[in-house]
This record gives C-alpha cells, structure tokens and sequence, in this order.
C-alpha cells in the first residue's frame, strides 16, 4: 500500500478487515515495512482461501478506517467471485 493511500488515515490501522463482494470478512494485520504498509498476517491464507493467481488484480476500496473492501479480476479482466472457504478462525472477522 503506497504512502500516498496512508493520507487518508488519521492513524494507519494496526489490522484491517477485508470484505469482498460475497459478504465474506477477513481480519489481516498491518505492518510498515521499506517506508510501505503492508498486510502481513492473514494475507496469505486469505490469497490461498480467494484463489488469488499471479497475474490477477486485486483492487482494495477503504469503506471505514479499519474496513477495506477487496474486488479481485483474474489475468482476462474478469471479476472473480469466489465464496469464502472454510476460515481459519484467528482470522475471521467477527461480525
């Protein structure tokens, strides 16, 4: 996540919880690394969970200071809806 995205954060959240289009939420921590923020725990197996290729885009919407809404294409362009696998439950976001 570019700085420039930072600038809309009073303070940059230590976790985020993802939601996408099939109403699935997801928490992922956040860490400042190389002057970046990152997603760190939770990003993997939510990519893994998703079914997120190289080659796909993956567009992340700020909907609240903690919540970002993810929208996932596939290497055509086209929207991948996937629903949510199992969970693994530390990272579940709790509704």
């Amino acid at each position: 996540m570019p700085l420039d995205f930072t600038k809309h954060f009073i303070a940059v959240p230590t976790e985020f919880k993802l939601s996408n289009n099939t109403g699935c939420s997801w928490k992922v921590t956040v860490k400042l690394m190389n002057d970046r923020v990152t997603l760190d725990q939770g990003w993997a197996t939510y990519a893994a969970v998703h079914q997120i290729e190289i080659g796909y885009m993956v567009t992340f919407k700020l909907l609240t200071p903690d919540t970002l809404k993810v929208i996932i294409f596939d290497d055509d362009g086209i929207e991948v809806v996937n629903k949510c696998g199992k969970h693994d439950d530390a990272f579940a976001a709790k509704e």
